[in-house]
Formats: structure tokens, sequence, C-alpha cells
């Protein structure tokens, strides 16, 4: 089945060519089933990009999703056209009455400033807050990870020596989970990100469990053990050019990076990256979609908070 998303969003042209499955609005008001109701914050410079590499792994799956894209109005976007927002996106106010099946909370470039110092944080806060009693299951993404665990949980990142950017190997910890189930013992995923946060004091927090580390990149997967919230500190849904985009975006503006490891072929950034993570992309958001198919309710009205 498909997921459902505006007939016009830039994202359908690109999806339709690789062949996922799409369904447009029109066609999707016909279907007579339940589909899922995920809500996108999307707090990553390059909107549409993103949009384009969420859906694509919220595509794969055999469950019709309907999807609808938030944003906060505390921030001003520089990359990404006012005309865009104001079509595609809907500001908080609009939607906090109402109930998702899942929410997914990006990353965001801001990791390297106090929570507090972040324009949008108190509107974060209370859609955090709000996610506790509208929504199922809540999956963040690296800065939206730490976020998340810092508000709900009290753990504070912490500020590398130098920047995590990358493709690293991680380990399995619990292979019967319903969000790792089928995953390689040892998998690939990346990171790029100035913080951390520590894998002991999450390991201390009785309502958390780990799923998944690293040696080089530290905690990846932790999860609420009710399956009501997930934090990955990586970017799975990473395209293959993206490490290098932002490699050579930081390299020109003078900026000390090196290239990312384990990204090109002999860590020589002139030759391909190679695309090592995609299967471990989509089966971590396809057990995600399972996840949430299985425990929420079918009337969300019933939802209850936690």
């Amino acid at each position: 089945m498909p997921i459902r998303i505006p007939n016009d969003l830039p994202a359908a042209s690109v999806l339709e060519r690789e062949n996922i499955f799409i369904m447009k609005e029109g066609r999707a008001v016909h279907q007579d089933i339940r589909p899922l109701r995920i809500a996108i914050l999307n707090l990553m410079p390059k909107k549409i990009e993103t949009e384009t590499q969420l859906l694509r792994l919220l595509g794969n799956s055999p469950l019709q999703v309907d999807i609808d894209l938030m944003q906060v109005s505390g921030h001003r976007s520089k990359n990404t056209a006012p005309e865009h927002l104001l079509h595609f996106y809907r500001p908080f106010g609009e939607i906090k009455a109402l109930r998702y099946d899942g929410l997914i909370i990006t990353g965001a470039p801001v990791e390297q400033l106090p929570f507090g110092e972040v324009d949008y944080w108190e509107e974060l806060r209370d859609i955090m807050e709000w996610s506790k009693t509208h929504v199922y299951c809540t999956f963040h993404i690296c800065w939206g990870a730490q976020a998340g665990l810092f508000y709900h949980y009290g753990i504070q990142k912490r500020l590398l020596e130098e920047k995590l950017f990358g493709v690293f190997p991680h380990r399995v910890l619990q292979p019967d989970h319903p969000l790792t189930r089928g995953f390689d013992e040892v998998f690939l995923a990346p990171h790029s990100r100035h913080t951390t946060v520590a894998l002991e004091e999450v390991r201390r927090c009785p309502p958390l469990e780990v799923l998944s580390d690293s040696p080089q990149a530290g905690l990846y997967i932790a999860a609420r053990r009710d399956g009501r919230q997930v934090f990955v500190t990586g970017h799975s849904e990473y395209d293959r050019g993206t490490l290098g985009e932002e490699y050579r975006r930081d390299r020109d503006k003078g900026l000390p990076i090196a290239p990312p490891a384990g990204y090109y072929p002999g860590d020589d950034p002139e030759k391909p990256p190679l695309f090592r993570w995609r299967g471990h992309a989509n089966l971590l958001y396809v057990n995600w979609l399972n996840h949430v198919y299985q425990d929420t309710p079918y009337d969300l009205a019933t939802l209850t908070a936690f």
C-alpha cells in the first residue's frame, strides 16, 4: 500500500520515478480502510530533500500512510521557499487537536546551541508534551533524539571534541525487539553531529532500553519500554550523497572538517561513495510502521497518555 501525499508535493515525481508506491489525494479518498496517520515535524534546513528521504522510507511497506507535514512557527527557514512551506506545511496550532499514530521529529543543525537558545525551543517543548497525549509513538532523529531525551528524561547532550561524521558499524543488542527484528548483527548507519548523549545515562533511565550501539558512535537506538517513543541518534534516512554534500559545504566554508569516515572507498573523496546503509534504513522504518500499526488503537480517540 502507498503513502498518501498532496498531488503536487515535489517529492511525488522523484518517488514515482523510483517506483515507490504513492497515492495522490484524489484516489486515496476512495480507499475504505483506516490508514496510519503520521505527522512529520521537519526541522532540517533543506526541507524538500528531507521530505523525499523520509517519504521514500515510509512508502516501502504494505501499509497505507497519510502524511501531515508540520513546522514550528517560531523559526524562519532560510533554505526553503516560503511558498512551499505555506502550501504543504501546517503549523502546530492547526493540528494540536488531532491525534496521530506516529510522529517523526527530525534532526536540526543546532546541536552546538544550548537547548534554551534554540529559537523554537519553547514551541518544540509544547509539541513534545502534546505528543504524550495525542501520538501513539514518536520517532526522534539525531538532534531531535537529543532534544527528546533531555525534555522527557533530563538526559543532557555533551559536546564532542570533533564532529562525529561518517558511516559506522553498529551492533544489535535486542534482536527480538519489534524495531530491530531482522537486523544483521552488525549493520551500518550514518552520523553527522557535534554532540552526543552518554550511553550509560540512558541505560540508567528506567523507562528506556538500549536497542543498538556503536563503538565509535555510542548510543544509536533507544526506546521506551512501552513502545511509545523511539530515539535514533544517526541519520539512516540520508541519501547516498548527503554526507558528501555536507563535507563539501563545510570544506568550502573553510571549516575544520575531514572526509566522512567509512563513506568513500579508501576514504578518497574523489571516488563515488558506496550506499551501504540503505537496507538497514528501510527495515528500521518498516519495523517502526509495523509496530505502530499493530499497537495503536483503531480509534485514535481512545489513545491514552503516558
